[in-house]
């Protein structure tokens, strides 16, 4: 499982020019899951992205959690995160989980989060979406 989260102060899809879902403060998040990876994962790395303590306190320090600032969420399927690079020029997408059951990850991961009582928005699993965000910071982290 891949996260790629962004700390924005805003981020939005659209999908065929048509606004689907936009937040303000908090963070964008683009999840992707590989075949190996298995269901106890979902809440883990929910729990670690809702306590991650990457926005700033009173003294500019890295101290609060999206929990702690009630901040919003935007999650959107990117199975490109599971790509390999590693021979020639073409990423090979072998290690993605197959979409049926991506798909199923992506939604129990996302209903963790909305269990934190914090607006989370998504994408649309599998369509072409053009995502925009605002990075404050910026603030990018890898889990």
């Amino acid at each position: 499982m891949k996260l790629v989260i962004q700390r924005v102060t805003r981020a939005s899809v659209t999908i065929e020019n048509k606004l689907f879902s936009s937040i303000q403060k908090g963070a964008l998040v683009l999840f992707g899951v590989e075949k190996d990876d298995s269901e106890d994962m979902l809440d883990y790395y929910a729990q670690k992205l809702l306590k991650l303590r990457i926005f700033e306190d009173e003294q500019g320090k890295m101290n609060k959690s999206l929990l702690d600032i009630k901040g919003e969420i935007l999650v959107v399927s990117q199975f490109t995160l599971c790509a390999d690079c590693k021979k020639g020029t073409r990423p090979s997408f072998d290690n993605a989980k197959e979409p049926k059951s991506a798909k199923e990850y992506y939604e129990k991961f996302v209903q963790i989060l909305k269990t934190s009582g914090l607006n989370v928005q998504t994408g649309v699993f599998a369509a072409h979406m053009d995502v925009e965000l605002v990075n404050n910071g910026p603030v990018t982290i890898i889990l």
